[in-house]
């Protein structure tokens, strides 16, 4: 492996790695806020990114609860996505790199995008239907804006994963044959 890649190697670990931290922040943040605003809500106005369902949470119970269920899971599933994108480029090995670990990861990596997409695409979906009956929901889009994205950057894993998953057996077969 020349020097070069291994350099780029190197940078998007850590890229990733920062990526990892801020999605983790937002998710714990998140957490925090949502216990905040079901024990004290004079305080939610003052909390991280200002979130503040409290006028949805008089209003509906119901409403305030899946539309904070789905920032919730939405960001925590994209904080473990990360670190499973971490885990892969610790252990990938770029002299080897088609093993059964960088398959399954890719794999898990794919399963999690498609989930983020269509979590996100419901969710923005709800928020409409929460809209139309007169919610205020401003502040919630930010957290699904992207659902078609990640729909598609999960079919573009999947095709990595499936050639990544013939590679094996490809190089298991070489490997048999020697």
């Amino acid at each position: 492996m020349s020097k070069q890649n291994n350099f780029v190697f190197q940078f998007l670990h850590v890229v990733a790695w920062i990526i990892f931290v801020g999605l983790s922040i937002e998710a714990g943040g998140l957490v925090v806020n949502f216990v905040f605003s079901l024990y004290k809500p004079e305080f939610v106005q003052n909390l991280y990114q200002k979130l503040d369902l409290s006028e949805m949470y008089e209003r509906s119970q119901w409403a305030f609860y899946s539309t904070y269920s789905f920032i919730l899971v939405i960001s925590i599933l994209k904080a473990y996505m990360f670190y499973v994108v971490i885990r892969l480029l610790s252990k990938l090995n770029l002299e080897k790199p088609f093993n059964s670990f960088v398959s399954e990861q890719i794999s898990q990596i794919s399963f999690f995008t498609l989930s983020i997409g269509l979590l996100s695409y419901i969710a923005r979906q709800t928020a409409k239907n929460l809209e139309h009956h007169g919610f205020e929901i401003d502040g919630v889009s930010q957290f699904w804006v992207d659902s078609e994205a990640f729909i598609i950057m999960a079919a573009i894993i999947y095709v990595i994963a499936s050639i990544f998953k013939k590679g094996i057996e490809l190089q298991n077969e070489n490997d048999l044959t020697v």
